[in-house]
């Protein structure tokens, strides 16, 4: 599982959890709710600061929603990322 779908998983499983809709998730987090299903099928990747308003809705701390992702499938991923080029 890639990086992004681990993150998707996770904020599902916190959000399921919590006993909260995608909805009420979206309101609260400010982002529209196809958005939020696309982080949480692994289709999307929010900004640091998106993933702070996904942890400030969801009441936990912003290192409980990376804690558990593991890297080593992440590693695979990083050579298909574009680069910054060298000025």
């Amino acid at each position: 599982m890639d990086i992004r779908q681990q993150f998707g998983c996770i904020i599902r499983d916190i959000r399921t959890g919590k006993g909260l809709a995608r909805e009420e998730l979206a309101f609260r987090a400010g982002m529209s709710v196809p958005y939020l299903s696309n982080i949480e099928r692994g289709r999307s990747s929010p900004s640091l600061s998106l993933m702070a308003d996904l942890a400030r809705a969801l009441e936990v701390p912003l290192v409980e929603l990376v804690k558990d992702i593991l890297l080593d499938d992440a590693v695979t991923k990083a050579t298909d990322r574009k680069r910054p080029k060298d000025e």
